[in-house]
């Protein structure tokens, strides 16, 4: 929608994901936002992220779309996480659909790795149901899906140290889904890294798992969630 249609303060995203701001005007880093949130990065530069109502029409999020993003986005992520995960020594990095696979095997080759392991929510007719688990998202709300890992992939996880790799971790449901699916196949799983936090309520669904998890996860910038006042968003 154009930013004269501003009752909700949205707008399309195709100019967004494509570049990192040194720096933004001061009226833009400050609440009230109205269609883009400044998702501040470990080096003081800025991602503009589009802000995305959902449902609940009084409410938002900043929206990271990983394979719709340039090069140099997608470059710059993976070196950061790349960075964040190399004291952990994983032995292979597993990427997760859709949009983690835009990022898994940039932060693979940084870490010297030849290949990566694919997760995927496609069923061959070859897998194995044991080798799946059940998957939902904050913005996939389809239900039914599974996350499935094929089963000739399975020598290579076992007994193997496993980075966990995704665009962003936010309910923190997907990531419980990797992490058993993962152990299942006989990986020990030693990090989880991703672009963007989404809030923290993922943090409290970790620890239900075990005290240890929300310690191995890393990402590269956080963003709130909204609620609509007047003149646009503000974090809640």
């Amino acid at each position: 929608m154009s930013r004269g249609g501003a009752e909700h303060f949205t707008e399309p995203t195709t100019s967004y994901w494509q570049r990192i701001e040194p720096a933004l005007p001061a009226d833009l880093l400050r609440p009230p936002f109205q269609f883009g949130y400044p998702a501040l990065l470990p080096d003081g530069r800025y991602l503009v992220l589009p802000i995305r109502r959902r449902e609940q029409k009084d409410r938002a999020v900043a929206s990271f779309i990983a394979n719709h993003a340039s090069f140099e986005v997608l470059d710059a992520l993976a070196d950061y996480m790349a960075a964040q995960a190399a004291a952990k020594r994983p032995d292979l990095v597993i990427g997760l659909p859709t949009l983690g696979l835009a990022l898994a095997p940039l932060v693979a080759r940084r870490l010297g790795h030849a290949s990566f392991v694919p997760f995927g929510t496609s069923r061959k007719f070859w897998y194995d149901e044991r080798l799946s688990q059940p998957l939902r998202s904050l913005t996939t709300t389809q239900a039914g899906r599974n996350l499935y890992v094929d089963p000739n992939l399975v020598p290579r996880l076992a007994g193997a140290r496993a980075l966990i790799v995704d665009d962003t971790i936010s309910t923190g449901a997907t990531a419980l889904a990797a992490i058993e699916l993962a152990q299942s196949a006989g990986a020990e799983v030693v990090g989880l890294g991703f672009a963007m936090s989404q809030g923290d309520t993922w943090r409290q669904a970790l620890a239900a798992r075990g005290p240890c998890w929300p310690d191995a996860v890393s990402f590269v910038f956080q963003t709130p969630h909204f609620a609509q006042v007047e003149g646009g968003w503000t974090p809640l």
